[in-house]
Formats: structure tokens, sequence, C-alpha cells
């Protein structure tokens, strides 16, 4: 039986850590292509570093890039530019990294023949799975977003603190990491113990300063009466936090798996999402697995719910599904109920069922490189379409 009572820990970094800024840019490549052809083919790696931005990866697409490997006309000038537009976003402007003076490489270069092969629908042959892999998703009711609250606290607290800096406070720079930890009764959290907080800051600032500025907003977004006299709290521990970003420390794509999804409450696949179009499985069907998760216990079927789904590349059926309701189910409905009839909610799962169902082919994941792919609004232009509880009806009617 699993505890009930314990603490637990999750972590969340802006979208001026270095490796959300690479999550940022892959994206960014990603939505520009798309928004040419809803077909194409992206993975796209990036590496931030002092004053340099590279792109590494395999693409294909119409007006993009044709089979023989050459650029369409104007299209590595659009690239150069949206990802500057990008990193001007974050905000930086710093000597160490200036989004109008970093030196930009571009090495994308066109999709394996041999991955493009196995993976494009051919007669009667439907699209398969872009790789092979597992994929989890997961769902909560310890919040509102049915997500785990550790995770959830620690992203509120870097998007307060965005929107503070980008409304104008220029005491507060682009990187930032929070950890939240909580307490747990009966399975439930009651306060944070601990609250950790580091955020670049503009020059000549104390720790005890930057709390001054910062304590206010993090508390806003907490719950009321979350944090007591016996909270610690370590606000820029080191004592200074000047150079951040990627003239701090490296950058590259995909290095915050567990940020990006679950904060270590539930297993992760380890496929990253960012830089992938949605034929890749590891963005594709982990956000179709959220939604799965998400429906079931927003139909109150279960308290906690965590789904796996498995792929061979080249293969378009799922080649497992696994339901586990951690002893929190509701009623009837139980694991085989749902591992029976669950993905014939969604077409089957197989990546084109995905993709269609979710929207996916479309310029809408830009959005998703910082602050968590999970537990988000769904957006009017199809934007976090898995966070959606359309499927709740269905779901109680297995009962």
């Amino acid at each position: 039986m699993s505890r009930s009572t314990f603490l637990f820990t999750s972590e969340s970094v802006s979208e001026g850590h270095p490796d959300k800024v690479a999550d940022r840019i892959s994206d960014t490549v990603v939505d520009l292509f798309l928004s040419k052809d809803p077909y194409a083919r992206v993975a796209c790696e990036t590496l931030t570093t002092t004053n340099l931005v590279v792109l590494a990866g395999e693409i294909r697409g119409e007006g993009v890039m044709d089979t023989a490997g050459n650029w369409a006309p104007g299209v590595e000038a659009e690239i150069e530019a949206a990802v500057r537009a990008a990193v001007e976003d974050i905000g930086y402007a710093q000597s160490g990294f200036h989004w109008e003076k970093f030196e930009f490489i571009n090495r994308l270069h066109g999709q394996s023949a041999d991955i493009a092969v196995g993976v494009d629908a051919a007669g009667e042959k439907d699209e398969g799975a872009g790789d092979q892999g597992i994929m989890f998703g997961y769902a909560s009711n310890e919040t509102p977003e049915l997500m785990p609250a550790t995770l959830q606290y620690s992203h509120n607290i870097l998007k307060r603190l965005a929107e503070v800096r980008h409304g104008g406070d220029a005491r507060l720079e682009p990187d930032a990491k929070s950890q939240v930890t909580i307490q747990y009764e009966d399975g439930k959290p009651v306060r944070a113990t601990s609250i950790v907080l580091s955020t670049q800051h503009a020059p000549g600032l104390s720790s005890a300063e930057v709390a001054e500025i910062v304590k206010p907003h993090i508390l806003s977004v907490l719950p009321e009466g979350f944090t007591d006299e016996n909270t610690v709290w370590h606000i820029n521990p080191t004592g200074i936090f000047e150079i951040g970003g990627p003239d701090g420390d490296a950058g590259v794509t995909g290095r915050k798996i567990i940020v990006d999804t679950y904060g270590g409450a539930s297993p992760h696949g380890g496929g990253a999402f960012s830089g992938k179009d949605p034929t890749k499985v590891d963005r594709s069907a982990a956000y179709a697995c959220r939604y799965l998760a998400k429906n079931v216990v927003a139909a109150g079927l279960a308290d906690r719910c965590t789904i796996q789904i498995s792929y061979a590349i080249g293969v378009a059926k799922p080649q497992s599904i696994h339901v586990d309701l951690h002893g929190t189910a509701k009623g009837p409905i139980n694991e085989a109920v749902l591992e029976a009839n669950i993905l014939g909610l969604i077409g089957g799962a197989t990546p084109r069922a995905i993709r269609e169902h979710l929207g996916l082919n479309k310029p809408i994941y830009a959005r998703t490189a910082a602050y968590g792919h999970f537990g988000r609004e769904p957006d009017a232009d199809g934007g976090f379409s898995w966070e959606k509880t359309d499927l709740v009806d269905q779901l109680k009617a297995l009962a």
C-alpha cells in the first residue's frame, strides 16, 4: 500500500533557463515549418551557449526543403529571423547572450530516407510511429489543473515572476529556477515545508533584496495558508546570480523532461517533446496519454491515473496499453475496463488518429516550451488541445 503521509518535491525552470531557451528555439522551428506545411517532418535540436546558437537535426516539408535536401528560397533567413525573435521575446539582450548579436549556425538537413519509408503511409499501410518507445500520461485531483501540486506551484511561481519581469521590473532577469517541497497527509497536499528560488538579477542586488522583491509574488500564487512560520525559504542561496542563461551555462533541447511533464510524480518514457513534429510519438502519444488520464480523473473515475502506451517504429497500432488508478478507483470502472476501451475513444491511438483527434498539425508548439506541457488551459486556436476534458461523458458511459 502506498504511503499517505510524506514529503514530495518538484522543480521548475523559467523560459530564460538555457535548456528552456533551447527548447523554445526548437519549437519555434517546428512552428515555422508547420505553418508552411502541416505535414512537415521536423526533428530539431538546439545548443545554446555564450553568444552562440546551433541548430542540428532532420527535416522535410513542402516550402521548406525538397527531397534532394535543397532549401526553399528564403527559408534559411526566415529560420534565423524566427530564432532571434524568440530569444528577444524571452528577454535576452545581455553582453554574453544578445538576441541580435549571437552567432547563428544552422546544420539542419534532410530526413533520412530509411526513416521516411518506415513512417510514411503508403498503399494500404497506415502512417507508422516515428520511433519505438514508451509514453506516459498522468493526472491527479490534488490541484484544479489535475496536476501534481509540487510541480504546478513551482511552475506558477516562475510564470508570475516572468509576468513581473515582462511588465517592466528590470531588477529581475530571464534565468530562474524554483523548487517546492510539500507535506502530504492522507495523500493530500497540506503545506509547503520548503520553497527554493534562484533568479538571475540586475547587478548589485543582495540575496536579501532579491527576496524582498520576489517573496510577495511567490505568496500570491500559492493557496492561502500554504506557508507558515515553519516553511523554510531559500532565495538565491548562492548569494549572487548576475551571470545567467546561455552565458552562464550551456543549454540543450530536451534536458528538462521531468519539468515538462509531472515533476517526478509519474514515470517518464524518456523521450523529449520540443523540436519534434507530431508524427513523433514521443510527443504526440505522451499528449494523448495525458489527455486520457486527465479525462479519467475529470470524470470522477479515480483520484489519480497513470496511462502507458508503447509503440514500434513504423508500426501504426500501439503495442500495449497499461492503466493504473493507484487504488483510487471510484465506482465499477477498473483498470481492465479502461484498458479494453479507452484507446477506442481516440481512434485506437495510432499516430494518425492522435494527430487528427487532437488537431496537432498546427504551429502551436513554441508556447509549450516553458512552464510545462500539461496543466494548461486549451487555446482557441488548438493549442494545448490535450488538456480538454471532452471525453468525460463517454468514459462515464463505460460503467
